[in-house]
């Protein structure tokens, strides 16, 4: 799979549920590059703003989307590295605040 292709398909998907791309293109587009590089290095997409340990089921929380996805955005306006963003963040409507880490112990 391609950057674009993955762009297009998390994008269609993730709209649908309520969750954006943050606008910036470039910065989307390295993100995507981090998750399939994960991909290929470890046969599944974690998240790229986190260090997975090549074993999926203790990655599973940070399977993208991740397992804080929904309360960074709904708290935040975003999730930790900033790849989903709620319509209101991305319209400049709410703060674009630091998300802290929710992932504890790994």
């Amino acid at each position: 799979m391609d950057i674009e292709t993955l762009y297009q398909t998390l994008r269609k998907s993730q709209e649908e549920k309520g969750y954006h791309f943050t606008g910036d293109e470039e910065s989307t587009r390295e993100l995507l590059q981090g998750l399939l590089t994960n991909k290929k290095r470890y046969g599944y997409m974690s998240c790229p703003c986190r260090l997975a340990t090549g074993n999926r089921e203790r990655d599973r929380d940070i399977l993208c989307p991740c397992a804080y996805r929904e309360e960074d955005v709904k708290e935040y306006g975003s999730c930790y590295c900033n790849l989903y963003v709620s319509k209101a963040w991305r319209e400049g409507k709410v703060a674009h605040q630091y998300v802290p880490e929710r992932r504890r112990g790994q």
